[in-house]
């Protein structure tokens, strides 16, 4: 599991109105316009199970709709893999949720005919490479559910699939979770670059202080990973210089910086490619040279090679011979 990555994206949805534009931006749902900050509470508790500790991150809201207690659970699922035991695990987390409820009402609370236990709404947010093809529904787990049909216990999660995201869809719906996925897809870094151009300002645009602030929190702790050696570390140091700026800024100032670091280095290649394609000219020319008979000093001359370089072209010529 990559921590970091699993912490980014709880900080994130950990703020209410990042959490609400989400549910509102990517659930096609009549209840969500239930849904505000001001009646959603953030359990700080994680549900995660012995078996699956090192796997996953998860992030557990609680909201009121009509005197009806109301649980989200949604499952950070921040890795390459699928993992087709998700049904089961959503089940044995949702279990905990209930336990956990049980436990903390009073015995003659729970006794009343009334009573019942919370809706919980299971979430998979998922940013692998490969599609998605574990089950959605429980019941498919389920040897022979066909059989006893409405007898079987099942339930179908929601399930966020962030690489097959549609980026045109993404940049229109403009809040601070679109830009998110948009910048962790799985995409060249050109792509990258450009398209921290274009969420500058829809994040600043869109968003409040607070969210810009945390927005700006998940590009230094994540966008860093994107990147390898050398340029991970030059891409970390600028992402230091900008930090201050104000979200626009920061992030169009860090494309740009970015694209310029890639040209240096792209530049850079170039001419270590000519300098290289000149070096191998020069030998083939020595290589003709000595088979003809010039000496080592005309050789260097023509050449600009130096005496060792045309001494091991020499050699190699010698050996061939034997």
């Amino acid at each position: 599991m990559n921590n970091e990555h699993d912490l980014g994206y709880k900080h994130i949805l950990s703020h209410k109105k990042n959490f609400v534009e989400f549910l509102r931006s990517f659930v096609e749902k009549d209840w969500v316009e239930l849904i505000s900050e001001e009646n959603l509470v953030l359990i700080d508790k994680e549900f995660i199970l012995e078996d699956f500790k090192e796997e996953e991150a998860d992030i557990v809201y609680k909201v009121n709709i009509d005197g009806k207690d109301i649980i989200f659970y949604i499952l950070l699922e921040l890795q390459s893999k699928v993992d087709f035991r998700m049904p089961i695990r959503l089940l044995m987390y949702m279990t905990e949720i209930w336990r956990e409820e049980l436990k903390n009402t009073e015995e003659n609370v729970k006794k009343r005919k009334d009573y019942k236990l919370p809706v919980i709404v299971p979430m998979v947010l998922y940013n692998g490479k490969n599609n998605w093809s574990a089950a959605r529904n429980f019941k498919e787990i389920l040897n022979g559910y066909e059989l006893f049909e409405d007898s079987v216990v099942d339930f179908r999660y929601l399930l966020f699939d962030i690489n097959r995201m549609d980026k045109n869809e993404l940049l229109e719906i403009a809040n601070v979770v679109s830009a998110v996925f948009l910048l962790d897809q799985d995409i060249e870094i050109g792509e990258i670059i450009e398209r921290l151009k274009l969420i500058g300002r829809i994040v600043r645009s869109g968003a409040s202080k607070e969210q810009q602030q945390v927005f700006k929190g998940w590009v230094i702790n994540i966008l860093k990973n994107r990147f390898k050696g050398e340029i991970r570390e030059n891409v970390h140091k600028l992402l230091m210089e900008t930090s201050e700026m104000e979200v626009d800024d920061m992030v169009s100032n860090l494309g740009r910086k970015i694209e310029e670091e890639f040209e240096v280095r792209e530049q850079k290649g170039i001419e270590k490619g000519i300098e290289k394609g000149e070096d191998s000219k020069a030998r083939k020319i020595a290589v003709k040279m000595l088979k003809k008979g010039l000496s080592i000093e005309e050789i260097i001359e023509f050449t600009e090679l130096s005496e060792n370089e045309i001494l091991s072209i020499k050699s190699k010529l010698d050996n061939e011979k034997n």
